[in-house]
C-alpha cells in the first residue's frame, strides 16, 4: 500500500489549525457586534513602526502602516511564503509532480475559478466598482475544507482527501497569479528594478547552493520592501522568495546518512544506568569533531525548502492565519439584513462559493473523466466526489484577503456585503458538503473492505 506521508502531515496540520480559525472568526463577529466594536475598529488603526534613525521599515507612501495594514501586507506575505513553499514541494515531489497526478486537481481548480467569475458577472453586470470583487469566490480555504473532511476520516478514501488538498493548493496558485496581475498599483520603475535585482540575487544564491536561512530571510525582507514600494502587492514577495529557496540536497541523502553511520561507529554501544544520567561526561577533541560532523550531516539531510516550511508551520497556522481572521472577519450586522444576500456583491459572492465552486469543479472534472484525460479518485464514486466538490465552496482566508484588496475603505458597504457573502457561502457549503458526505460515503466496514481489496490488487500487480 502506498503511503502519502507529505499529504498526511498536511492534513494533520490544517485540521488542527482550522479549530483556531473558527474560534477567531466567531470572536471577531461577536466583538464587532458588541459594545466593544469601537475598540475593535480602533485597534486595527494603531500605527506600527520599526525605525532605524528616521527610516520606518513599516511605512508606505510616507506614512506608518496601521496594524490592520501590517497584518494584510507583511504577515500575509509570510503566509504566502508558506503557501509558495508548499506549492513548490507539491510540484517537485508531491501531488502536482507529474502530469498524471496534477491534471485532476488543476482541471477541477480551473472550473472552480472560471464558473464563479462568470456567475459574478451575471449578478453584477455593468458595474465597474462591484466587478472589482469578481475574484473573491475563486479560492478554497485549505484549512476549513480539510477540517470538514476530517470528520469522515475513517470513511473517506485517501484519493478524495488528496484531490481536495491538491485542488486547494492549485487554487492558491491561481489566487497568487490574480493578486500579482489584478491588484497592482501604479508602478514605480526604480523600486521595480530594485525588486528584480533582488530576485536575481536570490536566484544566484540558489544556483550557488547557498543553504543558510539567514540569507533567504534577509534578502526576502528587502524584496518585500521593494515590492511594497514599487506598486506590486507585497505578498507576492513571499511567493517569489519561496520559488528561490533550494529544494535539493546536493550530494543526496545516502551520502550524508552513510557519513553519520561511519562517525557513530566510533562510539561503542553502552548500557546507560540511572546513575550515568547525572554524571558529567568529558569528550575528547576528536569525539567533539566527529559529533559536529554528525550534526552538519544531519542539517544537510533537510533541504532549505523543507527546513523553512517546517519553521513556518507553527507561526503561520497558529498565529498569522487566526490573527488575520480575527482582524478581517468582524462584520457589523447593524443596518444589514439577509436581503443583502439577494442582490449585488453579497449575492454574487454567495452564489460564486456555494453554486459556482461546486458546479465548476464537478463539471470540469466530469468532462475530464469522460474524455479520458483524468481518472476518478480511487475507491470514490460520483456521489462522494460531488460531496467533496461541495466542500470546495469553503472559501475564507484568501477570499477575505481578496475582498480587502477589491474594496478599500472608500467602499466599506461593498466590503461588508462581500464578507457576508463569504461567511454565508462558506457556512452553507460546509453544512451541505458534510450532509452529502455523510449520506454518500461508504460505512467504516465497507471502507475497510475496499482498502483490503485495493491492497490485494496492488500486491498482485
Amino acid at each position: 500500500m502506498e503511503h502519502n506521508y507529505p499529504f498526511i502531515s498536511m492534513l494533520r496540520k490544517y485540521v488542527s489549525s482550522s479549530v483556531l480559525l473558527v474560534i477567531a472568526t466567531i470572536s471577531a463577529l461577536v466583538i464587532a457586534n458588541s459594545p466593544w466594536e469601537d475598540f475593535y475598529r480602533n485597534l486595527w488603526e494603531l500605527p506600527v513602526s520599526m525605525s532605524v534613525g528616521g527610516f520606518n521599515v513599516f511605512s508606505h507612501g510616507g506614512h506608518a502602516m496601521s496594524l490592520g495594514t501590517f497584518i494584510n501586507e507583511f504577515l500575509m506575505a509570510i503566509f504566502f511564503l508558506s503557501v509558495g513553499l508548499e506549492i513548490k514541494r507539491e510540484v517537485l515531489c508531491g501531488e502536482l509532480s507529474s502530469m498524471k497526478k496534477a491534471l485532476a486537481p488543476i482541471i477541477g481548480a480551473c472550473g472552480g475559478m472560471i464558473i464563479p467569475i462568470i456567475l459574478f458577472f451575471f449578478v453584477c453586470p455593468d458595474n465597474a466598482t462591484m466587478e472589482r470583487g469578481m475574484t473573491i469566490p475563486m479560492a478554497t480555504d485549505i484549512a476549513f475544507s480539510l477540517g470538514c473532511l476530517s470528520i469522515f476520516s475513517k470513511r473517506c478514501p485517501v484519493g478524495l482527501k488528496v484531490f481536495l488538498a491538491a485542488l486547494a493548493v492549485a487554487d492558491d496558485l491561481g489566487g497568487i497569479i490574480v493578486i500579482a496581475i489584478r491588484y497592482t498599483d501604479d508602478i514605480n520603475l526604480w523600486y521595480l528594478l530594485a525588486a528584480i535585482l533582488t530576485t536575481i540575487v536570490l536566484c544566484v544564491g540558489n544556483f550557488l547552493g547557498i543553504r543558510t536561512k539567514t540569507f533567504y530571510f534577509n534578502t526576502g525582507a528587502l524584496l518585500w520592501y521593494f515590492m511594497l514600494s514599487c506598486g506590486i502587492h507585497s505578498t507576492i514577495a513571499g511567493v517569489v522568495l519561496a520559488f528561490c529557496v533550494p529544494a535539493n540536497i546536493p550530494k543526496g541523502t545516502k551520502f550524508y546518512i552513510e557519513r553519520i553511520r561511519n562517525k557513530l561507529k566510533h562510539f561503542p554501544a553502552t548500557v546507560v544506568t540511572r546513575a550515568d544520567r547525572n554524571k558529567p561526561t568529558l569528550l575528547s577533541d576528536k569525539e567533539i569533531a566527529m559529533l559536529k560532523s554528525v550534526e552538519s550531516a544531519s542539517d544537510h539531510l533537510i533541504s532549505p525548502l523543507q527546513d523553512i516550511e517546517d519553521l513556518l508551520k507553527m507561526p503561520v497556522n497558529y498565529h498569522i492565519i487566526p490573527l488575520f481572521a480575527f482582524a478581517n472577519a468582524g462584520v457589523n450586522f447593524a443596518g444589514m439584513s439577509l436581503m443583502n444576500l439577494f442582490s449585488g456583491v453579497g449575492l454574487a459572492v454567495f452564489l460564486g462559493l456555494f453554486i459556482g465552486k461546486f458546479c465548476g469543479v464537478l463539471s470540469f472534472s466530469w468532462l475530464g473523466i469522460r474524455l479520458g484525460i483524468i481518472q476518478m479518485p480511487q475507491n470514490a464514486n460520483w456521489k462522494s466526489f460531488a460531496g467533496v466538490c461541495m466542500l470546495c465552496g469553503i472559501g475564507f482566508t484568501v477570499s477575505m484577503f481578496m475582498a480587502s484588496l477589491s474594496y478599500p475603505a472608500t467602499h466599506i458597504d461593498l466590503l461588508n456585503n462581500a464578507k457576508l457573502g463569504i461567511l454565508c457561502g462558506t457556512l452553507t457549503s460546509a453544512i451541505v458538503g458534510c450532509v452529502m458526505l455523510n449520506f454518500f460515503l461508504p460505512s467504516e466496514e465497507e471502507m475497510n473492505q475496499l482498502r483490503l481489496a485495493t491492497e490485494k490488487q496492488n500486491e498482485a500487480e
